[in-house]
């Protein structure tokens, strides 16, 4: 059974910075791509940031040049490194990881429980 494990998530003034991370737990052949969404309250999920096992790295364009995604695959674990918060930036983050195990033909995606990240103004 594959888990995705988050830490990290906090309450934070304006400015300030904050790193999330993730490990995946369990039997794991391998782990393609990881990335982390985020879910403010009353909208729709939306990806943050994704990083392949390559170490290709994609970004949504209200975090370019603030975040930072990273990953340990020793480790199975990706982490966010969140700069110059705002108070937009509050929401419900998601770690997600396209995972390949024993038991499946092909990978599949798991989620993490999520972390509570809030931005006071």
């Amino acid at each position: 059974q594959v888990q995705l494990v988050e830490s990290g998530g906090g309450l934070l003034q304006a400015g300030g910075s904050l790193r999330l991370s993730c490990a995946a737990t369990g039997t794991i052949v391998s782990i393609n791509a990881m990335g982390w969404y985020r879910q403010a309250l009353g909208n729709e999920r939306e990806l943050v940031a994704t990083i392949t096992s390559g170490g290709s790295t994609n970004f949504a364009d209200s975090v370019k040049g603030r975040f930072t995604i990273s990953r340990d695959n020793a480790k199975n674990t990706v982490y966010l490194q969140m700069n110059s918060l705002k108070p937009e930036d509050t929401a419900v983050y998601y770690c997600n990881a396209v995972i390949k195990t024993p038991w499946l033909t092909a990978p599949n995606a798991y989620w993490g429980q999520g972390t509570q990240v809030t931005v006071s103004s």
